[in-house]
């Protein structure tokens, strides 16, 4: 790792609250065009709540260091340094377009109140524990959700992240090096992942499991899986005057056609979920037949062969609607995670210590379930009442998100006894 601060310095603060720090960075990357936030990985606005973090860790003494992947470590270490056995928790502070002020930073926030609860009742830890900040979470620049931790775990091959492009064009490995990381060094980390005895991410429901348990807090049991793939469909760009509609081979209009297919296709599985949230025309002019489209699917379900064969239904499908149109399509996967289960026994020791808290599966992915595989993992969901996220209306009331912090801090507590 290499270290982004001097030596910290502790110092005694006055008592944060998860609403208190989420105000500090209310004004960063708001979005005045769809609302809500845009915070991608590396612009601006992400690097200034980087900035934030590492301040908000220094104040509370702690040692910040940034990996070689770009995550940024805060550890509360025991005496003589040993981090062997560590106790981690902390999200991300990328969002997607638009998305909504609580997914990533309300996990950050309430790790670092958390901390503020446990320095209170502890003078040292009885355990190394860390506050971690993963990069590229939404994958909303780069097109692979969880980036950070998946290099970390060796879940990405190196040279297939640093060749992924976002839509400026600039590679991952350029974009990193700008931003003070070796390219040449991404990749799995066995020496950090050994160090870690438990990752437990805090995190807004994304859904409306706690609305309708009408609890504020809950234990999740598992992740759907779910993948993104690229579908590109190939017609003949041309002129919107002067070509005939009998003459066209528009691939606008069989991405339409597909688009629709998709949300049949998956109506007719239970529990599936198929999203195109993304569509790119080229080369995209208001009076050009488009050559191609680009869009993007999205597709989750608890039974990994399910989603398998759904994505395989819908490539045949698209090829169909595609051959009627005259046009061609292929299809090309990004990014691909099986259904995870969280670690029993580590959901039994949260259990313990929030006997209250009801369990909930999420077809939300995150950087806990990509770890999943590699050391024990759990997480921990705060209500949203809006039911609603990846969007402005994602919310969680005051007193859910300071709960949502105390719940986290005993925890915590409970797997350092």
């Amino acid at each position: 790792m290499a270290a982004t601060t001097g030596q910290p310095a502790a110092t005694n603060l006055p008592a944060a609250t998860v609403t208190g720090l989420l105000s500090e960075i209310a004004n960063t990357g708001t979005d005045t065009i769809r609302g809500g936030y845009t915070r991608p990985v590396y612009s601006t606005a992400e690097l200034d709540l980087r900035n934030w973090f590492i301040e908000q860790a220094a104040k509370r003494g702690l040692a910040v260091e940034t990996d070689r992947n770009g995550a940024i470590w805060a550890w509360w270490d025991v005496p003589g340094g040993d981090r062997s056995n560590s106790l981690v928790t902390g999200s991300h502070l990328d969002s997607v377009p638009g998305g909504g002020a609580f997914d990533g930073p309300l996990g950050v926030a309430s790790a670092l109140v958390a901390v503020d609860i446990l320095k209170a009742r502890m003078a040292t830890p009885t355990r190394p524990l860390a506050v971690v900040v993963f990069p590229e979470e939404e994958g909303s620049r780069f097109g692979v959700a969880c980036l950070g931790s998946r290099l970390m775990s060796g879940a990405i091959d190196p040279d297939k992240a640093r060749n992924l492009r976002d839509q400026d064009g600039s590679t991952f490995a350029d974009v990193a090096k700008a931003n003070g990381l070796d390219p040449r060094y991404v990749g799995r980390d066995d020496e950090l992942l050994g160090q870690i005895g438990a990752f437990v991410e805090l995190h807004v429901e994304q859904g409306r499991g706690l609305i309708d348990l009408n609890q504020p807090i809950a234990i999740a049991s598992s992740i759907l899986g779910h993948g993104r793939w690229r579908l590109s469909i190939h017609g003949q760009g041309n002129h919107a005057g002067t070509t005939l509609m009998a003459d066209r081979h528009d691939p606008m209009v069989s991405a339409s056609r597909t688009v629709v297919a998709i949300r049949d296709i998956a109506r007719n599985q239970a529990h599936a979920r198929a999203t195109v949230g993304r569509l790119q025309p080229v080369p995209g002019g208001t009076n050009v037949i488009a050559s191609r489209v680009d869009f993007w699917l999205d597709v989750r379900h608890p039974d990994d062969a399910v989603t398998a064969a759904l994505v395989e239904s819908i490539h045949a499908q698209a090829r169909i609607i595609a051959a009627e149109e005259g046009c061609t399509v292929d299809l090309r996967e990004e990014s691909l995670s099986p259904t995870v289960h969280f670690d029993p026994q580590l959901q039994k020791e949260l259990q313990q210590a929030l006997p209250q808290a009801p369990i909930l599966d999420t077809g939300a992915g995150h950087d806990a379930g990509v770890l999943a595989p590699h050391v024990p993992t759990a997480m921990v969901f705060v209500r949203n009442p809006s039911g609603v996220s990846h969007s402005p209306e994602e919310h969680v009331v005051d007193e859910d998100a300071e709960t949502g912090a105390h719940t986290l801090a005993e925890a915590l507590r409970g797997l350092m006894a």
